[in-house]
């Protein structure tokens, strides 16, 4: 059996202000955690149904886990949970969660209930280095990557332990990489998070109920892409290169051709689906022509294209597209055999729409 570690040169204090979260440890990183602290391998998985299956709060309430054990963990370890700072709830049901991880890592995770489902809307990274000029978390600049623990965080405290007499909130059935950041610019965390949510030790979720959206790093989404089985939801906004580099500076690194070709090789015809973003902008990008052009950029690729309504942000001069425009523009891609929906605003009067999103908890709706 191995040696319990006791660093001898710190005192308490010091140990406690320097733990490390378990939530965001993989199995095998759980492994080497129980085999630091002396205790037979197979506690690793117990500690994975605590965390992850579970989702208690505190060592002590890891009931088949030995006293002894839980003060050794609780003095090298926290559990890693924490509370939102602020929340905010929408007219129509969304709620926007804010978390402060300290060191100026303040993200925002959205829930979104829609009858017996409930989809939230995770944050990879405080701010974003894509510098998207229509996106409200572009323009804070970057403050971080977050940890694999502050994702698992998100996922594992939203919806939050109903009060009592509060009618509890429905149960998570999709989790979309698509808050603050770019998921496949923190691919460190991205991954363990992944393999947690899907592994049969951890949440066992099934990778179709998980979509992770990206501008197309093109290196980073072909590993996304053979590694896992998790949907892709790719930000075109316009299939006009130089257009889409105006405001995407990705576009210069990542081409979206590139991009399309890469995913051409994937087989997106059966459970795996791919989606294509489409924010619309009035007399920018949502004519016939514009339409056109994204329907030949897609080619035979099997997609769905979503037309998303541009929520105005401060700073940017840009104009919603109407709904008939977003009608004309939908019907014309389904003529193409080209499955194309509008999808449905949520939460923009607590600034938790698509592109709101800033760090700072702020809305016009107390929870």
């Amino acid at each position: 059996m191995g040696r319990r570690l006791r660093p001898a040169s710190r005192n308490a204090k010091e140990m406690k202000d320097n733990r490390k979260p378990l939530i965001g440890m993989t199995l095998t990183q759980l492994e080497q955690v129980v085999k630091e602290g002396g205790m037979p391998r197979f506690v690793a998985k117990q500690l994975a149904q605590w965390l992850y299956e579970k989702r208690v709060t505190d060592f002590s309430q890891m009931a088949n886990i030995s006293k002894k054990n839980q003060q050794w963990l609780s003095t090298y370890y926290t559990v890693g949970r924490t509370s939102p700072a602020v929340s905010l709830k929408s007219e129509d049901g969304t709620v926007k969660y804010m978390f402060d991880f300290g060191e100026g890592k303040k993200i925002e995770s959205v829930y979104i209930p829609d009858r017996d489902r409930a989809t939230l809307c995770v944050s990879s990274q405080a701010g974003c280095r894509m510098n998207c000029y229509f996106c409200m978390t572009g323009k804070q600049g970057f403050k971080g990557n977050l940890t694999p623990a502050q994702i698992m965080d998100q996922i594992l405290s939203i919806p939050p332990e109903p009060a009592k007499g509060i009618e509890p909130l429905t149960p998570l059935t999709n989790v979309v990489f698509m808050g603050m950041g770019e998921p496949l610019d923190n691919m460190q965390s991205l991954l363990p998070v992944l393999e947690i949510m899907t592994a049969p030790w951890g949440m066992a979720w099934s990778p179709k109920r998980i979509t992770v959206s990206t501008v197309g790093k093109l290196t980073e989404l072909k590993e996304l892409l053979d590694k896992t089985q998790v949907h892709i939801a790719v930000s075109v906004h316009s299939a006009d290169a130089a257009q889409r580099q105006s405001m995407m500076p990705a576009q210069r690194a990542y081409p979206i051709a590139s991009v399309m070709k890469l995913l051409s090789a994937y087989d997106f015809s059966h459970q795996r689906r791919l989606s294509l973003e489409y924010i619309m902008w009035r007399n920018v990008n949502d004519d016939l022509a514009h339409a056109n052009l994204l329907a030949s950029l897609i080619g035979d690729i099997e997609c769905r294209v979503n037309l998303i309504r541009f929520h105005a942000i401060p700073g940017v001069e840009l104009v919603p597209s109407s709904e008939e425009k977003m009608i004309i523009f939908r019907n014309y891609l389904n003529s193409k055999g080209i499955i194309c929906t509008i999808r449905a605003s949520r939460g923009e009067d607590i600034m938790a729409a698509c592109g709101m999103l800033a760090g700072k908890g702020k809305g016009r709706a107390d929870l």
